[in-house]
């Protein structure tokens, strides 16, 4: 792997990291007696649930926000979002003083859309299924001479998601306890993206894979191809934050060399992680940010007798869907 073709280096994450120490959570690495029980696996999860508007996208935000110069503050920045970049742009752009407006679909949970107005945003709704989200948002920011903050294919955000990769070698280093293989969800590829580059730079034999529902698999497909490609998915999945149709192109070009593969779960299986987490973790993880575990509960990776970090990517779930998952 040469990380100089690479479009970030782990000299970026660790910038990141240093931005970020002031404002964001440090989260912890947790076990399970439970969880090892079930899967045959020493097993360390990731709750970024706990982060700063509960979910990981907080970091990848404000490493962004903070890189923009003072002179071209003033416009504020756009974001396009179905609600967890959302809130994360929303908090940072609260933070740093900056006017935020976000781009969401109608159909994104109400919880999110609500919280991303309580930090302040203004909530501009677009149709899933015939609006373009990207020309919505860059028509706003050029009106407005706003900077546009993309969720996910830019590097100071993949940046700033590579410090969860970078607290997780991190903190097995301080164990003494060496990852075999490592999974978190994606739908852009940022988080993934960045944490394979945080993890591999500590543990060059570590598997880092992506995790995505069941037909919205453009990760897995891409990899096995060696080349970008669209899931073929039609409909919804309950996991509303792992929805998008092709994984970027600086997040693929970093997931290209540095992902073992891709691994699914169904949206069942999804539910079934989602009560998993209540039941035995006492977490709230909303179906996206469950979708590791659940392909780790479901056995789709060969886990036992190994060692394995699974990142939960957030839990902004909204009430009524969580009680029908963990009923």
């Amino acid at each position: 792997m040469d990380s100089v073709s690479l479009p970030i280096t782990a000299a970026d994450i660790e910038a990141a990291a240093g931005v970020l120490a002031p404002y964001a959570v440090r989260t912890p690495l947790l076990t399970s007696p439970a969880l090892d029980a079930v899967t045959g696996a020493r097993v360390y999860l990731k709750p970024e649930m706990l982060q700063r508007t509960g979910s990981f996208k907080f970091r990848g935000a404000f490493n962004k926000l903070s890189s923009i110069p003072q002179a071209a503050r003033a416009g504020g920045v756009v974001a396009f979002s179905s609600g967890n970049h959302a809130q994360g742009v929303a908090a940072a752009a609260q933070i740093l003083g900056m006017r935020a407006t976000i781009v969401m679909p109608a159909d994104a949970p109400l919880s999110k859309r609500e919280r991303t107005k309580g930090y302040g945003a203004e909530v501009v709704l677009y149709d899933r299924d015939r609006e373009d989200r990207e020309a919505i948002a860059r028509d706003i920011a050029s009106s407005r001479g706003a900077t546009l903050v993309p969720p996910y294919d830019d590097p100071k955000v993949i940046a700033g998601q590579g410090t969860v990769g970078r607290e997780i070698a991190a903190d097995l280093a301080a164990l003494g306890a060496t990852p075999d293989i490592v999974v978190a969800p994606a739908s852009g590829g940022g988080l993934v993206a960045g944490t394979a580059l945080a993890v591999t730079t500590r543990f060059p034999e570590a598997a880092v894979m992506s995790a995505e529902p069941e037909a919205f698999d453009d990760h897995a497909r891409s990899i096995a191809a060696g080349r970008r490609e669209p899931h073929k998915a039609e409909g919804r999945t309950i996991c509303d934050a792992l929805m998008a149709s092709i994984p970027g192109e600086l997040t693929f070009a970093i997931n290209q060399q540095l992902l073992s593969r891709g691994v699914i779960a169904s949206d069942a299986e999804v539910a079934t992680a989602v009560a998993f987490a209540f039941r035995e973790l006492k977490l709230v993880v909303e179906p996206g940010g469950a979708v590791a575990l659940a392909a780790l509960l479901a056995d789709r990776l060969d886990a036992r007798g190994k060692t394995v970090a699974i990142v939960l990517s957030g839990g902004n779930v909204d009430a009524d869907l969580f009680a029908e998952l963990i009923a």
